[in-house]
């Protein structure tokens, strides 16, 4: 995926020139990934020190140039800031974590607490559903916690449907 923007927001794909500014990235990562409010429904994704965020953010360079996991930084235009990220699970790795009768893409966002309340993903999820459907995915999937009101509204907002539970916590909705 190629750069993606709206007038406050910039998706970049995590790459190698991010390696330039690594430690940087890993405590931002941390802040995030580490945010109560960022994963109130999603606390097994918790990470404990800066040292898992390196970790994690070493996993996800690798994954991305293995063809794996594609993670993507959602960053402020004016200062740069790392308010959030997005993965995007290609349906072959969907399948060694899943059971379905079929395998989409999935997409995951992360948004930082503080940068929650003023729609941000309601604008930018469009923008990148219709941009990975123009790079030939026709198929994307979202998972949401039933409790989690505000991923719900946001998916409902950017078009995707509802097409049941995923899992006796979770629904799916497909784009």
């Amino acid at each position: 995926m190629t750069a993606i923007e709206n007038e406050t927001c910039r998706i970049t794909p995590l790459g190698a020139s991010d390696l330039q500014q690594y430690e940087q990235l890993a405590g931002e990562i941390y802040q995030l990934l580490s945010d109560e409010l960022t994963l109130q429904f999603l606390p097994e994704k918790k990470l404990g020190s800066v040292a898992a965020a390196k970790s994690w953010l070493n996993t996800a360079l690798l994954n991305f140039h293995s063809g794996r996991n594609q993670v993507h930084l959602i960053r402020s235009k004016g200062t740069g800031t790392l308010l959030g990220v997005i993965d995007l699970i290609p349906p072959a790795v969907a399948r060694e974590h899943y059971r379905l009768t079929k395998y989409p893409y999935f997409i995951e966002f992360y948004l930082k607490s503080s940068a929650r309340g003023n729609a941000l993903m309601s604008r930018l999820l469009p923008k990148v559903a219709a941009h990975l459907r123009n790079e030939g995915i026709d198929e994307l999937a979202a998972v949401a916690n039933r409790q989690n009101l505000a991923a719900h509204k946001v998916l409902k907002r950017s078009g995707f449907r509802l097409q049941g539970k995923f899992d006796e916590l979770q629904d799916i909705y497909l784009f």
